[in-house]
């Protein structure tokens, strides 16, 4: 029985465990099924308490995936939630992440247009 299958048949069990959904989704992303990850993790960060490192994994997804804004607005409501929940290491992990996308992404001035 693969690492999917022993997940999937413990989610069968308790459809609502937080471990388990997180770990399909990572598991998701380690084989490469990027979308469903991101569905996945995107749904722990609306859970009615949001599952914080959700926020973080699904950021560093979209940003390795180039959507970099996407990315960006995740961060900024992952550092929200960690700072409501106490998750000051939580909240300066994805502030440095956030940091080091700089101007990646952003859409150039348009007086660039004009040059």
């Amino acid at each position: 029985m693969s690492r999917r299958d022993k997940i999937e048949a413990m989610l069968a069990e308790d459809p609502t465990d937080t471990f388990l959904r997180y770990s399909l989704a990572m598991e998701n992303r380690s084989e490469g099924n990027h979308e469903e990850s991101i569905r996945g993790l995107g749904e722990l960060t609306r859970d009615e308490t949001p599952y914080v490192p959700a926020f973080f994994m699904a950021a560093q997804q979209l940003v390795e995936l180039g959507r970099i804004s996407e990315g960006r607005t995740l961060l900024r409501e992952g550092i929200e939630e960690a700072r409501r929940q106490g998750d000051s290491h939580a909240a300066a992990e994805m502030s440095e992440l956030l940091a080091s996308l700089g101007q990646l992404g952003e859409a150039p001035d348009q007086d660039d247009d004009d040059l």
